[in-house]
């Protein structure tokens, strides 16, 4: 059972959270390289990226995945991709230096249209990085979040290799309304990594607005608790049995990294999320 955790979930420094997963009797951890402790520029320091190694291999940890969001607009703008795409190279350097071979990020909102602009731009950067990651042997995992399966799969079909999918299964329940079970059979062969998240619609959304929003950090008066919430895993919509099952079919070999964004005690909700899973993972024969 490969069961991981992002390890910010915590809210504690790195080498706690460590500990704390450990503790657990989990096996996995994901984590932000984007900001904090661990990031590209411990290639330069590498001592320090050492330490972390071997703190994490003497807690029997492995590092599921690498979390390389930038936030803003993803890969949307031209004129922003070409710092974007370095810094992401840079990502995927560290990656093959940790020996995983998973990078995970949001990278804005792909259009149905394929004429749009927007489309070819976020194309040219993602071919772009996926065949820099192939030639590393890293997946630049997209985690999906607004748009539909059928137009994720479209735009990774339009790659050269290298680009893969982290599926969310609460992103899909929350903003597009699809179900999680759907959206691995459409996307099956390229989900490379897993977020245990769940949660709620409570009215529908437009997800183009709803990702704009983060990225700009806020429009207007739109208020996300309105139209979604994540809640602690078992407690939303995500049909986990379901899910589950359809995964197994895929023949899915990866990670389970639990994510936990939101609570008053998001620590607590994390061993719950483990208990859960756990189960349910034994169950389906996961």
């Amino acid at each position: 059972m490969k069961i991981g955790v992002l390890a910010e979930g915590f809210r504690c420094p790195l080498p706690e959270a460590f500990h704390k997963i450990a503790a657990l009797g989990l096996t996995g951890v994901q984590v932000y390289v984007t900001r904090g402790e661990f990031t590209p520029a411990l290639l330069k320091k590498k001592d320090s990226l050492d330490t972390f190694l071997k703190l994490l291999k003497d807690l029997k940890l492995t590092i599921s995945a690498l979390c390389g969001d930038m936030g803003g607009f993803g890969f949307e703008i031209r004129k922003d991709n070409r710092e974007r795409i370095e810094k992401t190279k840079e990502i995927i350097d560290l990656a093959a230096a940790c020996k995983t071979n998973v990078v995970t990020t949001h990278i804005g909102v792909i259009p149905e249209d394929e004429k749009e602009e927007r489309f070819s731009v976020m194309l040219e950067a993602l071919d772009t990085l996926g065949q820099y990651g192939k030639k590393m042997g890293v997946t630049l995992a997209i985690e999906t979040g607004p748009e539909k399966p059928e137009t994720l799969k479209k735009f990774i079909e339009h790659t050269h290799g290298g680009v893969g999918v982290n599926l969310d299964p609460a992103n899909f329940v929350m903003v597009t309304g699809v179900d999680p079970a759907k959206a691995v059979e459409v996307l099956g062969k390229y989900i490379v990594h897993t977020h245990v998240k769940d949660g709620i619609m409570k009215k529908q959304s437009d997800p183009l607005k709803v990702y704009h929003f983060f990225a700009e950090g806020g429009i207007g008066d739109f208020r996300m608790g309105d139209y979604f919430a994540e809640t602690p895993v078992g407690e939303g919509s995500v049909d986990f049995d379901k899910y589950l099952q359809a995964l197994k079919k895929t023949g899915y070999k990866g990670y389970f990294t639990i994510e936990r964004e939101a609570g008053k005690d998001p620590a607590a909700d994390i061993r719950l999320a483990a208990d859960f899973i756990g189960k349910k993972l034994a169950a389906a024969g996961l």
